[in-house]
């Protein structure tokens, strides 16, 4: 009986270990090499964007928790410029002009990307959406959120990256923080 006890303390001593190493900047390895063109025709890669906080939002016109998401990373991307966030929304695999027709009903603030004029979905594996990848100012990437988790999560994904509010109280309990979402820091 106290083999049982025993091995789940270990376990659960390992498990807080691993989270703990999670948030390491030794472990953090670099973001693949992208190329991409926004719908305004700005140009980003890896080296354009060195000193810069890159929030990857990989997303859909159909996807309701993309949609319910679009206001938080509009947010984000407003409150966030002054400190370097560089926000690079991802359309995957559908046309221009199916996306553009969705953002004349639904302006979004970050810069839109298509598929065909970047290589970061499949580098990502987006296959499900959300996906939101953080790369900090190294060129590291930070953390990946597979689903919609909505505002601690993305926030915290940020803070890892050195992106905060001045205000910041990690005392108190993000709002609006969903559990459907599941971020992995590096």
């Amino acid at each position: 009986m106290w083999h049982r006890r025993y091995a789940s303390l270990l376990f659960i001593a390992a498990l807080f270990t691993g989270f703990a190493l999670a948030g390491s900047n030794a472990e953090r390895e670099p973001a693949p090499r992208f190329s991409a063109k926004s719908l305004d025709g700005e140009k980003f890669d890896n080296q354009s964007v060195k000193g810069k906080v890159v929030l990857l939002q990989f997303w859909t016109t159909w996807c309701p928790y993309c949609r319910s998401e679009e206001g938080l990373v509009n947010e984000l991307t407003r409150e966030f410029a002054d400190k370097g966030l560089i926000v690079l929304a991802v359309d995957v695999g559908e046309s221009k002009k199916k996306v553009k027709k969705y953002l004349e009903e639904h302006p979004r603030t970050p810069r839109i990307v298509l598929t065909d004029d970047t290589n970061l979905a499949a580098m990502y594996a987006a296959s499900s959406y959300p996906i939101y990848v953080v790369i900090d100012r190294a060129g590291n990437v930070v953390g990946t959120q597979r689903g919609a988790g909505g505002e601690g999560p993305l926030r915290n994904l940020l803070r890892g990256a050195g992106i905060s509010d001045d205000d910041d109280d990690d005392d108190k309990p993000a709002p609006n923080q969903g559990t459907s979402g599941r971020a992995t820091l590096r």
